[in-house]
């Protein structure tokens, strides 16, 4: 289980640091899922309303580089997750204070209200711009996984998310769709977080017709070269069958099998981008 550490356990300086910044902390509360950081917590503060604190002691140099990672990218997702306001490192953490987002994880499963904001954010993705600093490309995680040839058809300029697990979408109240943890941050073709959410949606109990009918709602998806969507489904599934097994990773491995079949525009059909 992953620790958490409530406000009042913090270390006087970092907490004096924060309240500097955003005038006392009224109330506060800790997350409880997802995040593989010490401190999540919501804190109502007199001076800046609701903010989103995460944080790593700087003990854990994983985290704190994922969490610098983060801060560095987050100029560059701006619409699509919340804003960071505050960076504090005293007391011997590291801590981001983000703009609260007032929703809840998104729904993946069957009778879910939440595709169409998700399908709203899929497509801004899209237009996202790239940073000026160095972003690792999605075909180098599946290193020794692709052979040359793959590993070429699945590099790209667009800046992907690459894991919208449901503790990393929150849908807000009216429904908008954000991102969260932006840690596994890659470049690569502009449909790749679609896919990866297709097959949550699969994985949640939304059938292959259903998913495909929704990422079939996806610009950049019509538009995927099926060289690259070939050489992903690869990757990952050689990837994952490398680390556990033929049979833990059936499952998941079919799901991204999946995406084969689902239907994109045919070469040289011009699609119409869907609105928003």
């Amino acid at each position: 289980m992953t620790e958490r550490v409530p406000w009042e356990e913090l270390p006087a300086a970092l907490r004096e640091a924060v309240e500097a910044r955003t005038g006392p902390v009224v109330t506060s509360e800790v997350v409880t899922s997802g995040f593989n950081c010490a401190l999540a917590l919501v804190a109502e503060t007199r001076r800046n309303g609701r903010l989103f604190l995460k944080g790593v002691r700087t003990s854990d140099a994983a985290g704190v580089a994922a969490l610098l990672w983060e801060e560095r990218i987050n100029s560059a997702v701006g619409g699509v997750s919340p804003t960071v306001r505050y960076r504090f490192e005293t007391g011997g953490w590291l801590c981001l204070a983000f703009i609260h987002i007032n929703g809840r994880h998104v729904d993946y499963g069957p009778g879910t209200r939440d595709l169409v904001p998700l399908a709203h954010t899929m497509r801004q993705l899209r237009h996202l711009r790239t940073p000026a600093f160095p972003v690792p490309q999605l075909a180098d995680r599946f290193a020794g996984h692709l052979t040359p040839r793959e590993a070429e058809a699945l590099r790209g300029t667009h800046l992907l998310h690459t894991d919208t697990n449901p503790h990393n979408v929150l849908i807000s109240h009216p429904g908008h769709a954000y991102l969260v943890d932006w840690a596994l941050t890659a470049l690569g073709p502009a449909w790749v977080d679609a896919a990866y959410t297709a097959t949550w949606m699969m994985c949640f109990g939304q059938t292959p017709e259903a998913t495909g009918a929704w990422l079939s709602g996806i610009p950049s998806w019509q538009h995927a070269d099926p060289r690259a969507v070939e050489a992903f489904v690869a990757g990952t599934c050689r990837e994952f069958t490398a680390g556990v097994g033929d049979q833990d990773s059936a499952a998941s491995n079919a799901r991204f099998q999946a995406l084969l079949d689902f239907p994109r525009a045919p070469a040289g059909v011009r699609q119409v981008p869907a609105t928003g």
